[in-house]
């Protein structure tokens, strides 16, 4: 009798479930036809849990497997507007029936925030279908919809001009409009920086529903999405960004060292060569146990690109980074456009530039992403202390990427983005699985845990540092109720520093109702301070 009883309950359970979902989905649509949606275009775009279609919409663009399971919450809806009138009537819509609008451009949401939600009922917003890329290269400018994917921007820029590119990141399958807005960033940030600080224009949805531009929108608004996460603020539509000049020829290597084989030396030198370093050089060390001859060891890659050719490169490896031991045949030369292929890391390398417009990427995986960063080198003698935790530890690795360059000479202030000057190198922790099932998930998300915690004693602190678009959930969530400030500022302080307070001001100024929000969006003022804000402008 109990079982029957327990099993009565759950069916209850996702029974009421499904009907809120119905619920919500019909107001939803009921809404949208109201803000002038024609019946057509709700059919062709709206999508039910319902819908044959619904599992391979949301699906589409998860990228980590960690949220696509059978209990994952699903939104009630998804809707995948075409037309910016129709993402202006699903923000009304979210407004008016006080339904959560989760945003999605495609990218890789290392914690799902954009379309998994903690809480209740919601919408998902998908922008996929907002993809253009419109390249002007006499202006050496272009305007990209928030929906299209990294690897069809470069291609669509190297169409143009083999002599320009972007400063944005590694992965073509990343979306544009997360990535941006986040402050993404790639192997020529040291010399051009971040992509927020090419970024020159943008069209949004705001919170009342109306389409602007730069201009419209004002500067407040137009710095807080320069790094701050859009998801916050609006729905970004399109970005313009400025493009940079890249020479015809870049140079790449990889090089491994073991433990004990000079890789603890290499990397302490690493960090010490970072400030003085050219500026056309990017370095990226992946720190990883390996088995090797049935023995488990730390294994250094060191990863580069240099804007230039190899004669230019190795007498400054040479000179100021000996200890990596680069050599003539370790070089690589290619054009840009083939080292956006090397840095990809395709498992199957492919013949042609083409492959950078595949939306879907080789495989989707199990992960945990951690970040951190670190102002002072980390003595030798804890390097090794490190390494052999890390080997302990069992599977969980570090990605170091250097900063220094241009980085160093970006205030704090000029974007939300705060990890600039005095910034050696940022850490990713990283660990993947294909293994199924809550156990395995338990282990890996430990390992990354684990790992992050014996570096405490390594990494800025006060606060302890993180990398918005290395979103974890760890750092802390809010509830969005009452206290939300106070939740938001345990998280805010390491994704901002200072510049946390600006956001929310912007943030209490331009949505004080909080339509955008997620489990780590910028939340407003409490209510007193919030009507004084909102009363001054």
């Amino acid at each position: 009798m109990e079982k029957f009883l327990c099993i009565f309950f759950v069916v209850f359970i996702l029974l009421s479930a499904a009907a809120n979902g119905d619920e919500v989905y019909a107001s939803f649509v009921n809404c949208l036809s109201r803000n002038a949606v024609s019946d057509a275009e709700i059919s062709s775009t709206v999508y039910s849990p319902r819908n044959p279609s619904f599992q391979n919409v949301l699906l589409s663009a998860v990228r980590n497997r960690r949220f696509s399971q059978s209990t994952t919450r699903k939104p009630s809806a998804i809707f995948a507007p075409a037309a910016e009138s129709h993402v202006a009537a699903a923000v009304i819509c979210s407004k008016e029936l006080g339904i959560q609008l989760k945003i999605r451009s495609g990218g890789h949401d290392y914690e799902g925030v954009s379309y998994v939600s903690n809480g209740g009922e919601f919408i998902l917003l998908d922008v996929s279908n907002f993809r253009s890329i419109s390249v002007d290269i006499p202006g050496e400018t272009a305007w990209v919809g928030a929906g299209a994917y990294l690897g069809e921007l470069y291609y669509r820029i190297w169409e143009k001009s083999g002599v320009h590119g972007y400063p944005a990141g590694l992965c073509p399958t990343v979306g544009v409009g997360g990535h941006i807005s986040g402050a993404g960033y790639g192997t020529m940030l040291r010399k051009y920086g971040l992509t927020v600080d090419n970024l020159i224009d943008a069209r949004i949805v705001d919170a009342g529903g109306r389409v602007l531009d730069r201009a419209s929108m004002g500067e407040d608004l137009f710095w807080a999405i320069r790094g701050g996460g859009g998801g916050s603020f609006a729905v970004i539509l399109a970005y313009r960004i400025k493009l940079v000049r890249v020479p015809a020829t870049v140079t790449v290597f990889n090089l491994q060292r073991f433990f004990g084989e000079n890789a603890t030396e290499a990397v302490y030198e690493f960090q010490q060569i970072i400030p003085q370093i050219d500026d056309n050089l990017f370095i990226r060390v992946l720190l990883q146990p390996v088995t090797v001859n049935n023995n488990r060891v730390l294994r250094a890659t060191f990863m580069g690109q240099f804007l230039g050719n190899s004669d230019q490169l190795l007498p400054i490896t040479s000179s100021q980074f000996p200890k990596l031991g680069l050599r003539k045949e370790d070089c690589r030369e290619m054009t840009w456009i083939q080292s956006v292929i090397f840095w990809a890391n395709y498992k199957n390398p492919p013949n042609s530039t083409a492959v950078l417009l595949n939306r879907s990427p080789e495989s989707v995986i199990f992960l945990k992403r951690k970040s951190d960063y670190v102002r002072t080198p980390i003595p030798i003698s804890a390097l090794r202390s490190i390494f052999q935790r890390m080997v302990q530890i069992g599977k969980a690795g570090l990605v170091l990427n250097s900063y220094g360059g241009v980085m160093d000479r970006i205030p704090e202030s000029e974007t939300p983005f705060p990890h600039r000057r005095g910034v050696l190198y940022k850490i990713q922790y990283s660990v993947n699985w294909n293994e199924d099932g809550p156990a395995a998930e338990s282990n890996y998300v430990k390992q990354a845990r684990d790992l992050h915690d014996f570096m405490t004693p390594f990494v800025s602190s006060n606060p302890r540092e993180a990398y918005l678009n290395y979103r974890d959930l760890d750092i802390g969530t809010t509830d969005n109720g009452n206290d939300s400030y106070a939740q938001g500022l345990v998280y805010g302080l390491k994704y901002f520093n200072n510049n946390f307070y600006r956001l929310v001001q912007i943030k209490t100024k331009v949505d004080p109702d909080n339509v955008f929000r997620n489990e780590q969006s910028i939340p407003t003022f409490p209510n007193r301070r919030r009507r004084m804000i909102v009363n001054s402008f």
